[in-house]
């Protein structure tokens, strides 16, 4: 859920302009999972731009006050949100955990990175969702380890809905700075695109695999 529509569009204006996400209609993305897509995010390019960074530390962290108030803990999911996870424990000026998809093998064999102690409160921070099924992974890590999560930010979802209903089946609270809506109104402003592109990024999102077929 998007909680600042006009901090969703800046949010969008700046991830497109920079290229952390980059729209393509024409020439459809594959995947990892193997699907075709018009679009590609790698949010972590935002690191490399300090102005671009510390607007959207700022922001999640003053949402994370809003919603929350100060947690104990702020926790990125590894690897994409570590940095930016991290931007905002620093601005909060609280301590930082990140969790791993699975735990190590050697040495301690740790799952989660950092000093968390049970009953701690923590939100947790992620870069990008999409099914959903490492942002949950993380969460239940943290509370397999005795945290309380309180909920997640992240900065950016495509907004499927199986991952809507991932989230709701969990009980997670899920908030993100922008979303696929916002991105295509960004995307319909610049004039870049045309009518059948606009189109065909909205009818992708309602059915991810049609490229596929």
């Amino acid at each position: 859920m998007v909680i600042n529509k006009d901090i969703a569009i800046k949010t969008a204006e700046l991830l497109l302009q920079i290229k952390a996400i980059k729209l393509q209609p024409q020439e459809p993305f594959t995947w990892a999972s193997g699907w075709r897509s018009p679009i590609y995010c790698d949010n972590r390019v935002t690191l490399s731009y300090p102005t671009i960074r510390n607007f959207l530390r700022e922001q999640l962290s003053n949402q994370i006050e809003e919603l929350y108030g100060k947690p104990d803990v702020i926790a990125g999911v590894a690897t994409g949100a570590i940095g930016i996870g991290m931007l905002v424990a620093d601005y909060l000026n609280l301590p930082f955990v990140y969790v791993r998809p699975e735990a190590k093998k050697h040495g301690r064999q740790n799952q989660i990175e950092g000093h968390l102690e049970a009953g701690q409160s923590v939100v947790v921070i992620e870069d990008l969702i999409s099914t959903g099924k490492s942002s949950l992974n993380a969460v239940n890590a943290l509370k397999e380890s005795g945290a309380t999560v309180k909920g997640m930010l992240a900065l950016f979802s495509y907004g499927f809905e199986f991952a809507q209903e991932n989230f709701e089946k969990h009980d997670l609270n899920l908030h993100t700075l922008s979303d696929y809506n916002h991105l295509i109104l960004q995307a319909q402003n610049t004039g870049h695109f045309s009518l059948q592109e606009i189109e065909l990024l909205k009818s992708w999102r309602k059915d991810p695999k049609r490229l596929d077929r």
